[in-house]
């Protein structure tokens, strides 16, 4: 079924969209046109190409930032990122190219918002759906951009022919993210047409994340809560560590607590798993073997140290391989593909599964209150009994109660919640970002001072060089 999903996401990205990949990856120079619903559906599907490619979500962006997380480091080329003094040469190129693929995807997200909607033999609600997902898109690539880069250039279907573009603030980046993501909301299905494409419940989880990063407590908790209050999700139960496969394993086409997932196969596969893993005669986690570029130590870094071994999360994600930097080392097996060959392995890449919804919701709704509520607390213990193995839905012996916490403890432990669901899912550096706690976690754990360059990516060459509207004086601090 994966492999399935994949061709038919490739043959309508290639069939009647050459226009569209052949273009400048940041500028049309000509019209293109969509007159029927398959053209309109091959022109969506060509927005998930480059974003999905090893150049953005496949492996450099998550790759970055879990090198960056508080967890765990980097190795090899990718060291310098765990050194948090800026990124060198080889790593600003990795970054570029997450820039360029991201550029190329919200360009033919423009070119689907512009021109589906003057197809001659496509129906209102297709029409409506189409352009609902390309925005959908455009909002989440933006965000990412916004988070790890600040302002940028803002390239829609009203400029796209224009090749100089200022450098937009931060607000009104924003200001897009958060006017596509509500217009996808009010046009995207109530269920996917197939796995991988979103539908309103991922916009309001998005919304949710939106408003989270931008402060907006009551709206975030209120999103949130409107996917919670749906009924459409759930946590996959587990009993034993191995339970977890059957979230992240690569057989999975789809499960009740996916929300939105970038879709691999092992036909096109998710290059991240290379860097999770190094093969051993105990351990074959990847078939062609794997770089092993990501670790941790289960000793020196007290988040490991301090993870308790009854949470389930813990056996099923770490796993003990000495590559030379001591006995205590652990590599990340969340995503595994034993008979994976060079094309990739088949796991998909979770963007926004059940459980992050749930633990938006948790902090926004203590934040919003000012105070633990009794609906935030069973928001964070459904995480929580999951994690060792009860029923989500129902009080264990492991739930917090909500007497033990103040503001700002609940929200603490909603963090370290979320550090352990989400370990090696490219989440934690931009929420420790956004709690304004980067560089203490990574004084606290790693006795490191982060250099402020450290904190935003540099605009890449492709950018200042090709964009005659930006100057040296727009380049990020440090670089």
């Amino acid at each position: 079924m994966k492999k399935i999903f994949t061709y038919i996401i490739t043959a309508l990205a290639v069939t009647g969209c050459s226009e569209v990949l052949e273009e400048n990856p940041k500028s049309l120079s000509a019209e293109v046109f969509y007159n029927t619903a398959d053209e309109a559906a091959a022109a969506v599907n060509a927005i998930y190409g480059p974003m999905r490619t090893d150049g953005a979500f496949g492996i450099n962006y998550p790759a970055q930032q879990e090198g960056m997380v508080d967890y765990g480091n980097s190795r090899g080329s990718q060291t310098p990122v765990s050194l948090y003094q800026g990124l060198d040469n080889t790593n600003i190129t990795r970054v570029s190219a997450v820039w360029d693929n991201l550029y190329q995807s919200i360009r033919n997200a423009n070119i689907v918002i512009k021109n589906v909607p003057n197809g001659n033999d496509i129906s209102q609600a297709a029409i409506d759906l189409y352009v609902g997902e390309a925005k959908y898109l455009r909002s989440l690539i933006y965000f990412v951009m916004v988070r790890n880069w600040k302002g940028v250039p803002l390239r829609t279907e009203n400029n796209m022919t224009e090749i100089n573009v200022e450098r937009a603030s931060i607000e009104e980046v924003y200001a897009l993210i958060e006017s596509d993501a509500l217009a996808a909301e009010a046009s995207l299905p109530d269920a996917p047409a197939q796995p991988g494409k979103p539908t309103k419940w991922a916009a309001k989880t998005l919304l949710s994340e939106i408003y989270l990063n931008l402060g907006r407590w009551e709206e975030s908790s209120a999103k949130a809560q409107e996917v919670i209050a749906s009924g459409k999700y759930s946590l996959v139960p587990v009993s034993v560590s191995e339970d977890f496969q059957k979230i992240y394993g690569p057989e999975v086409v789809t499960t009740s607590e996916e929300i939105f997932y970038f879709k691999y196969s092992r036909q096109q596969g998710f290059g991240l798993v290379n860097y999770a893993h190094r093969a051993t005669t105990q351990y074959k986690y990847y078939g062609p073997g794997g770089v092993y570029a990501q670790y941790t130590d289960s000793a020196s870094n007290s988040i490991i140290k301090n993870w308790d071994k009854a949470d389930l999360r813990k056996a099923h994600i770490l796993y003990n391989v000495d590559v030379g930097l001591g006995a205590n080392t652990c590599l990340y097996r969340k995503y595994r593909d034993p008979i994976a060959t060079n094309l990739g392995a088949g796991n998909d890449f979770p963007w926004y599964r059940y459980a992050d919804v749930l633990l938006f919701h948790a902090e926004a709704n203590a934040r919003a209150n000012n105070a633990p509520t009794a609906e935030a607390l069973e928001s964070l213990n459904r995480v929580h009994r999951r994690a060792y193995g009860y029923d989500a839905n129902t009080p264990s012996p492991v739930d917090f109660a909500i007497g033990d916490f103040d503001l700002t403890t609940f929200i603490d432990q909603v963090v370290e919640e979320r550090g352990y669901e989400t370990m090696y899912e490219g989440k934690r550096w931009l929420d420790l970002k956004r709690l304004g706690i980067a560089k203490q976690r990574i004084k606290e754990v790693k006795n490191i001072d982060v250099a402020e360059k450290h904190m935003f990516w540099p605009i890449p060459n492709s950018e200042l060089l090709y964009n005659k509207a930006l100057d040296a004086s727009d380049q990020n601090t440090g670089y």
